[in-house]
Protein backbone atom coordinates (compact mmCIF):
# COMPACT_ATOMS: atom_id res chain seq x y z
CA UNK A 1 0.00 0.00 0.00
CA UNK A 2 1.37 2.84 -1.06
CA UNK A 3 -0.43 6.34 0.08
CA UNK A 4 1.85 8.69 -0.54
CA UNK A 5 1.26 7.82 -4.43
CA UNK A 6 -1.80 9.12 -3.65
CA UNK A 7 -2.36 13.00 -4.14
CA UNK A 8 -6.12 14.47 -3.57
CA UNK A 9 -6.38 17.34 -6.43
CA UNK A 10 -9.64 18.85 -4.70
CA UNK A 11 -11.27 18.18 -1.18
CA UNK A 12 -12.55 19.90 1.42
CA UNK A 13 -11.98 18.99 5.24
CA UNK A 14 -15.03 20.23 7.03
CA UNK A 15 -16.32 20.71 11.45
CA UNK A 16 -19.57 20.64 12.16
CA UNK A 17 -21.08 21.76 15.65
CA UNK A 18 -24.62 21.60 16.15
CA UNK A 19 -26.47 23.38 19.01
CA UNK A 20 -29.80 23.13 19.99
CA UNK A 21 -30.57 26.96 20.67
CA UNK A 22 -34.19 26.84 20.70
CA UNK A 23 -37.91 24.85 21.25
CA UNK A 24 -38.61 26.36 17.73
CA UNK A 25 -36.93 29.05 14.89
CA UNK A 26 -39.46 31.30 12.58
CA UNK A 27 -36.96 30.55 9.69
CA UNK A 28 -38.15 33.54 7.42
CA UNK A 29 -37.64 35.45 10.18
CA UNK A 30 -34.59 34.55 11.18
CA UNK A 31 -33.35 35.13 7.21
CA UNK A 32 -34.99 38.13 7.12
CA UNK A 33 -32.89 39.32 10.64
CA UNK A 34 -29.85 38.05 9.71
CA UNK A 35 -29.85 39.76 6.15
CA UNK A 36 -30.82 43.19 8.14
CA UNK A 37 -28.55 42.66 10.99
CA UNK A 38 -25.54 41.24 9.23
CA UNK A 39 -25.95 41.38 5.60
CA UNK A 40 -24.23 38.71 3.29
CA UNK A 41 -26.40 36.12 1.41
CA UNK A 42 -28.50 32.96 2.36
CA UNK A 43 -30.34 30.50 1.27
CA UNK A 44 -33.15 27.63 1.79
CA UNK A 45 -31.13 24.05 1.55
CA UNK A 46 -32.86 21.59 -0.82
CA UNK A 47 -30.32 18.24 -1.76
CA UNK A 48 -28.86 19.48 -5.06
CA UNK A 49 -28.81 16.52 -6.98
CA UNK A 50 -31.17 14.40 -6.31
CA UNK A 51 -35.10 14.80 -7.58
CA UNK A 52 -37.37 16.43 -4.75
CA UNK A 53 -39.58 13.64 -4.76
CA UNK A 54 -37.08 10.95 -3.87
CA UNK A 55 -35.52 12.68 -0.65
CA UNK A 56 -36.96 16.43 0.28
CA UNK A 57 -36.82 18.31 3.42
CA UNK A 58 -39.86 18.56 5.21
CA UNK A 59 -38.82 22.42 5.86
CA UNK A 60 -35.94 23.11 4.47
CA UNK A 61 -32.95 24.78 6.64
CA UNK A 62 -31.87 27.97 6.36
CA UNK A 63 -28.14 28.54 5.30
CA UNK A 64 -26.41 31.61 6.22
CA UNK A 65 -22.85 32.61 5.07
CA UNK A 66 -20.54 34.01 7.92
CA UNK A 67 -17.54 35.88 7.89
CA UNK A 68 -14.57 33.30 6.37
CA UNK A 69 -11.60 32.82 9.80
CA UNK A 70 -8.12 31.86 9.58
CA UNK A 71 -6.76 28.53 11.35
CA UNK A 72 -3.56 27.99 12.25
CA UNK A 73 -3.22 23.36 11.59
CA UNK A 74 -0.38 22.37 12.52
CA UNK A 75 1.98 25.63 12.04
CA UNK A 76 -0.01 26.24 8.73
CA UNK A 77 -2.17 29.26 8.27
CA UNK A 78 -5.42 28.51 6.40
CA UNK A 79 -8.48 30.39 5.68
CA UNK A 80 -11.63 28.83 6.29
CA UNK A 81 -15.51 29.45 5.35
CA UNK A 82 -17.98 29.58 8.28
CA UNK A 83 -21.65 28.94 7.47
CA UNK A 84 -25.11 28.19 9.66
CA UNK A 85 -27.96 26.03 8.80
CA UNK A 86 -30.69 26.75 10.61
CA UNK A 87 -34.07 24.21 11.23
CA UNK A 88 -37.14 24.75 12.12
CA UNK A 89 -36.95 22.63 15.19
CA UNK A 90 -34.15 24.83 16.78
CA UNK A 91 -31.27 23.42 15.92
CA UNK A 92 -27.87 25.25 14.78
CA UNK A 93 -25.81 23.65 12.96
CA UNK A 94 -22.51 25.56 12.45
CA UNK A 95 -19.87 24.32 9.56
CA UNK A 96 -16.11 25.32 9.12
CA UNK A 97 -14.54 24.17 5.47
CA UNK A 98 -10.78 24.12 5.01
CA UNK A 99 -10.23 23.49 1.31
CA UNK A 100 -7.60 20.97 0.05
CA UNK A 101 -6.09 21.13 -2.92
CA UNK A 102 -2.20 19.10 -3.84
CA UNK A 103 -2.35 17.42 -1.10
CA UNK A 104 -0.12 13.80 -0.80
CA UNK A 105 -2.75 11.32 1.45
CA UNK A 106 -0.47 11.56 4.27
CA UNK A 107 -0.55 15.39 4.46
CA UNK A 108 -4.72 15.27 3.81
CA UNK A 109 -5.12 12.90 6.32
CA UNK A 110 -2.28 14.78 9.04
CA UNK A 111 -4.07 18.15 8.31
CA UNK A 112 -7.94 16.50 9.25
CA UNK A 113 -6.38 15.39 12.26
CA UNK A 114 -5.21 19.04 12.89
CA UNK A 115 -8.88 20.28 12.23
CA UNK A 116 -9.90 17.80 14.61
CA UNK A 117 -7.10 18.97 17.56
CA UNK A 118 -7.92 22.96 16.93
CA UNK A 119 -12.02 22.39 16.30
CA UNK A 120 -13.02 18.78 17.77
CA UNK A 121 -14.75 17.72 21.12
CA UNK A 122 -11.19 17.93 23.06
CA UNK A 123 -10.62 22.07 21.41
CA UNK A 124 -11.62 24.48 23.75
CA UNK A 125 -15.61 25.43 23.46
CA UNK A 126 -14.89 28.98 23.55
CA UNK A 127 -14.77 29.35 19.59
CA UNK A 128 -17.74 27.38 18.68
CA UNK A 129 -20.05 29.25 21.39
CA UNK A 130 -18.54 32.48 20.10
CA UNK A 131 -20.33 31.86 16.53
CA UNK A 132 -23.07 30.27 18.45
CA UNK A 133 -23.77 33.68 20.26
CA UNK A 134 -22.99 35.88 16.77
CA UNK A 135 -25.94 33.43 15.19
CA UNK A 136 -28.11 33.47 18.47
CA UNK A 137 -28.16 37.72 18.74
CA UNK A 138 -28.59 37.95 15.13
CA UNK A 139 -31.58 36.06 14.86
CA UNK A 140 -33.49 36.57 18.65
CA UNK A 141 -36.27 37.84 17.35
CA UNK A 142 -37.05 34.33 15.66
CA UNK A 143 -35.81 32.27 18.19
CA UNK A 144 -39.15 30.45 20.02
CA UNK A 145 -37.79 30.09 24.09
CA UNK A 146 -34.48 30.35 23.14
CA UNK A 147 -32.42 27.85 25.44
CA UNK A 148 -30.31 29.64 28.08
CA UNK A 149 -26.90 28.43 29.61
CA UNK A 150 -24.77 25.99 28.19
CA UNK A 151 -26.95 24.10 25.07
CA UNK A 152 -26.24 20.63 24.13
CA UNK A 153 -24.43 20.14 20.84
CA UNK A 154 -23.09 17.17 18.74
CA UNK A 155 -19.52 17.60 16.79
CA UNK A 156 -18.58 15.77 13.50
CA UNK A 157 -15.84 16.14 11.10
CA UNK A 158 -15.77 14.76 7.10
CA UNK A 159 -13.18 13.68 4.92
CA UNK A 160 -14.36 14.98 1.39
CA UNK A 161 -12.55 14.07 -1.90
CA UNK A 162 -13.31 15.57 -5.33
CA UNK A 163 -10.66 14.71 -7.43
CA UNK A 164 -7.47 12.86 -7.09
CA UNK A 165 -4.36 13.43 -9.27
CA UNK A 166 -5.74 9.57 -11.66
CA UNK A 167 -9.17 8.09 -11.70
CA UNK A 168 -9.22 5.65 -8.97
CA UNK A 169 -12.39 3.62 -7.94
CA UNK A 170 -13.61 2.89 -4.79
CA UNK A 171 -12.46 -0.62 -4.57
CA UNK A 172 -8.56 0.68 -5.86
CA UNK A 173 -8.97 3.16 -3.58
CA UNK A 174 -9.46 1.32 -0.30
CA UNK A 175 -6.51 -0.77 -1.54
CA UNK A 176 -4.55 2.12 -1.72
CA UNK A 177 -4.71 4.50 1.17
CA UNK A 178 -5.85 3.76 4.89
CA UNK A 179 -8.94 4.75 5.37
CA UNK A 180 -8.48 3.55 9.13
CA UNK A 181 -5.76 6.42 10.43
CA UNK A 182 -8.34 9.08 8.84
CA UNK A 183 -11.62 7.79 10.48
CA UNK A 184 -10.16 6.43 13.54
CA UNK A 185 -7.08 9.71 14.05
CA UNK A 186 -5.16 7.18 15.75
CA UNK A 187 -0.99 6.94 14.45
CA UNK A 188 -0.48 3.64 15.72
CA UNK A 189 -1.87 0.17 13.14
CA UNK A 190 -5.62 -1.01 14.53
CA UNK A 191 -6.11 -4.71 15.30
CA UNK A 192 -8.10 -6.14 12.26
CA UNK A 193 -11.42 -6.11 14.39
CA UNK A 194 -11.09 -2.67 15.02
CA UNK A 195 -10.26 -2.06 11.47
CA UNK A 196 -13.22 -3.86 9.86
CA UNK A 197 -15.59 -2.56 12.59
CA UNK A 198 -14.41 1.09 11.68
CA UNK A 199 -14.67 -0.04 8.04
CA UNK A 200 -18.38 -1.74 8.36
CA UNK A 201 -20.60 0.82 7.33
CA UNK A 202 -18.92 1.68 3.78
CA UNK A 203 -21.58 2.38 0.64
CA UNK A 204 -20.74 2.95 -3.04
CA UNK A 205 -23.27 3.95 -5.42
CA UNK A 206 -21.35 4.57 -8.69
CA UNK A 207 -18.05 2.48 -9.16
CA UNK A 208 -16.16 5.86 -8.16
CA UNK A 209 -17.90 6.83 -5.35
CA UNK A 210 -17.43 6.07 -1.57
CA UNK A 211 -18.57 6.88 1.54
CA UNK A 212 -17.24 5.55 5.45
CA UNK A 213 -19.17 6.55 8.07
CA UNK A 214 -18.26 6.40 11.95
CA UNK A 215 -19.60 7.48 15.17
CA UNK A 216 -17.59 10.71 14.88
CA UNK A 217 -16.07 11.04 11.31
CA UNK A 218 -16.88 10.39 7.78
CA UNK A 219 -15.08 9.97 4.48
CA UNK A 220 -16.67 10.94 1.01
CA UNK A 221 -15.31 10.43 -2.18
CA UNK A 222 -17.27 12.00 -5.13
CA UNK A 223 -15.81 13.11 -8.03
CA UNK A 224 -18.75 14.57 -8.81
CA UNK A 225 -19.29 17.13 -6.02
CA UNK A 226 -22.32 16.10 -4.87
CA UNK A 227 -22.85 17.49 -1.47
CA UNK A 228 -26.31 15.49 -0.90
CA UNK A 229 -24.38 12.62 1.52
CA UNK A 230 -22.90 15.46 3.77
CA UNK A 231 -26.14 16.79 3.92
CA UNK A 232 -27.88 13.84 5.10
CA UNK A 233 -25.32 12.93 7.41
CA UNK A 234 -25.71 16.79 9.50
CA UNK A 235 -29.07 16.20 9.25
CA UNK A 236 -29.04 12.76 10.85
CA UNK A 237 -26.79 14.72 13.77
CA UNK A 238 -29.53 17.47 14.24
CA UNK A 239 -31.90 14.32 15.15
CA UNK A 240 -29.59 13.03 17.21
CA UNK A 241 -28.85 16.06 19.34
CA UNK A 242 -32.55 17.44 19.28
CA UNK A 243 -33.73 13.60 20.56
CA UNK A 244 -31.16 13.67 22.62
CA UNK A 245 -32.35 17.12 24.32
CA UNK A 246 -36.05 15.78 25.18
CA UNK A 247 -35.03 12.86 25.99
CA UNK A 248 -32.61 14.85 29.01
CA UNK A 249 -35.43 16.64 29.37
CA UNK A 250 -38.26 14.12 30.03
CA UNK A 251 -35.38 12.50 32.45
CA UNK A 252 -35.33 15.59 34.35
CA UNK A 253 -39.38 15.75 34.09
CA UNK A 254 -40.14 12.48 35.53
CA UNK A 255 -38.47 12.75 39.10
CA UNK A 256 -40.44 16.07 39.21
CA UNK A 257 -44.12 14.66 38.66
CA UNK A 258 -43.47 11.74 40.81
CA UNK A 259 -43.10 14.49 43.43
CA UNK A 260 -45.64 17.07 42.40
CA UNK A 261 -48.71 14.18 42.51
CA UNK A 262 -47.82 13.15 46.03
CA UNK A 263 -47.62 16.58 46.89
CA UNK A 264 -51.35 16.57 45.33
CA UNK A 265 -52.00 13.09 47.04
CA UNK A 266 -50.94 14.57 50.39
CA UNK A 267 -53.21 17.63 49.96
CA UNK A 268 -56.49 17.87 51.42
CA UNK A 269 -59.66 16.90 49.27
CA UNK A 270 -60.93 20.78 49.12
CA UNK A 271 -57.00 21.25 47.44
CA UNK A 272 -56.65 17.81 45.98
CA UNK A 273 -59.28 18.12 42.99
CA UNK A 274 -57.35 21.13 41.82
CA UNK A 275 -53.89 20.41 42.24
CA UNK A 276 -54.44 16.94 40.24
CA UNK A 277 -56.50 19.04 37.73
CA UNK A 278 -53.33 21.49 36.84
CA UNK A 279 -50.96 18.84 37.16
CA UNK A 280 -52.90 17.01 34.27
CA UNK A 281 -53.24 20.57 32.22
CA UNK A 282 -49.57 20.78 32.81
CA UNK A 283 -48.75 17.20 31.26
CA UNK A 284 -50.77 17.45 28.56
CA UNK A 285 -49.02 20.24 27.41
CA UNK A 286 -45.99 19.00 27.95
CA UNK A 287 -46.65 15.89 26.09
CA UNK A 288 -48.34 17.90 23.36
CA UNK A 289 -45.00 20.11 22.87
CA UNK A 290 -42.68 17.32 23.16
CA UNK A 291 -44.83 14.92 20.77
CA UNK A 292 -44.97 17.52 17.88
CA UNK A 293 -41.39 19.04 18.19
CA UNK A 294 -40.34 15.24 18.18
CA UNK A 295 -42.70 14.67 14.61
CA UNK A 296 -40.41 17.42 12.88
CA UNK A 297 -37.42 15.71 13.88
CA UNK A 298 -38.61 12.12 12.60
CA UNK A 299 -39.70 14.46 9.68
CA UNK A 300 -37.01 16.17 8.79
CA UNK A 301 -36.09 14.37 5.76
CA UNK A 302 -38.38 12.47 3.67
CA UNK A 303 -36.15 9.62 1.66
CA UNK A 304 -38.59 7.67 -0.95
CA UNK A 305 -36.83 6.70 -3.89
CA UNK A 306 -32.99 7.31 -3.96
CA UNK A 307 -32.34 3.72 -2.71
CA UNK A 308 -28.63 4.76 -2.07
CA UNK A 309 -29.13 7.88 -0.03
CA UNK A 310 -31.87 6.38 1.80
CA UNK A 311 -29.30 3.47 2.78
CA UNK A 312 -26.63 6.18 4.16
CA UNK A 313 -29.28 7.92 5.88
CA UNK A 314 -30.63 4.76 7.47
CA UNK A 315 -27.28 4.22 8.43
CA UNK A 316 -25.80 7.28 9.88
CA UNK A 317 -29.34 6.93 12.40
CA UNK A 318 -28.76 3.41 13.49
CA UNK A 319 -25.26 4.59 13.88
CA UNK A 320 -26.32 7.37 16.13
CA UNK A 321 -28.22 5.72 18.23
CA UNK A 322 -31.15 7.98 16.92
CA UNK A 323 -33.75 5.05 16.61
CA UNK A 324 -32.71 3.98 20.08
CA UNK A 325 -33.22 7.40 21.35
CA UNK A 326 -36.53 8.06 19.79
CA UNK A 327 -38.06 4.57 21.47
CA UNK A 328 -36.47 6.30 24.84
CA UNK A 329 -38.44 9.56 24.29
CA UNK A 330 -41.83 7.48 23.00
CA UNK A 331 -41.59 5.17 26.02
CA UNK A 332 -41.08 8.31 28.76
CA UNK A 333 -43.84 10.08 27.05
CA UNK A 334 -46.35 7.38 27.32
CA UNK A 335 -45.62 6.32 31.05
CA UNK A 336 -46.40 10.61 31.12
CA UNK A 337 -49.41 10.03 28.97
CA UNK A 338 -50.21 7.65 31.57
CA UNK A 339 -49.97 9.83 34.44
CA UNK A 340 -52.06 12.14 33.20
CA UNK A 341 -54.87 9.80 32.52
CA UNK A 342 -54.56 8.86 35.93
CA UNK A 343 -54.36 12.33 37.52
CA UNK A 344 -57.80 13.16 34.92
CA UNK A 345 -59.80 10.11 36.86
CA UNK A 346 -58.37 10.89 40.59
CA UNK A 347 -59.27 15.00 39.61
CA UNK A 348 -62.82 13.70 38.56
CA UNK A 349 -62.76 11.14 41.89
CA UNK A 350 -62.33 13.63 44.14
CA UNK A 351 -64.65 16.54 42.39
CA UNK A 352 -67.72 13.59 42.74
CA UNK A 353 -66.29 12.80 45.89
CA UNK A 354 -67.06 16.51 47.27
CA UNK A 355 -70.16 16.80 45.10
CA UNK A 356 -71.31 13.38 47.32
CA UNK A 357 -69.76 15.66 50.64
CA UNK A 358 -71.75 19.04 49.46
CA UNK A 359 -75.20 16.64 49.04
CA UNK A 360 -75.06 14.93 52.40
CA UNK A 361 -73.96 18.38 54.29
CA UNK A 362 -77.08 19.99 52.34
CA UNK A 363 -79.61 16.92 53.48
CA UNK A 364 -78.53 17.46 57.11
CA UNK A 365 -78.93 20.62 57.26
CA UNK A 366 -82.16 20.75 55.45
CA UNK A 367 -83.15 17.89 58.02
CA UNK A 368 -81.76 20.07 60.78
CA UNK A 369 -83.40 22.89 59.67
CA UNK A 370 -86.77 21.29 59.42
CA UNK A 371 -86.34 19.64 63.32
CA UNK A 372 -86.21 23.44 64.20
CA UNK A 373 -89.08 24.89 62.51
CA UNK A 374 -91.56 22.17 64.61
Amino acid sequence: MNASAVTVRSGELVALRLFDIAYAIDLPAAEAAWLAHVGGTSSRSRLANTPSKAVAFDVPPLQLLMEPISLVLDGLTVTAQVSVRLYDFGVAALAVRVAVADAAWPAFVAQFNALDRALGPSSPDGFWTALRDQVCAAVASALDRPVPGEALQEDYLLGKVYTLDEPINATELRQRVDLTELLSGETRPLSDGARRDLLAHSYSYFADDLVVLTWDRAFIYEPRGDSDVADVIEVANAQLLELRYYDTLLDDELPRMYDRVEEARGAVSLLAARRFAHLARGLYTLVAETTELTEKVDNALQVTEDVYLARVYSAALALFRVPSLSTSVDRKLAIIRDTYAALYEEASSRRAELLEIAIVLLIVLEVVLSLLRH
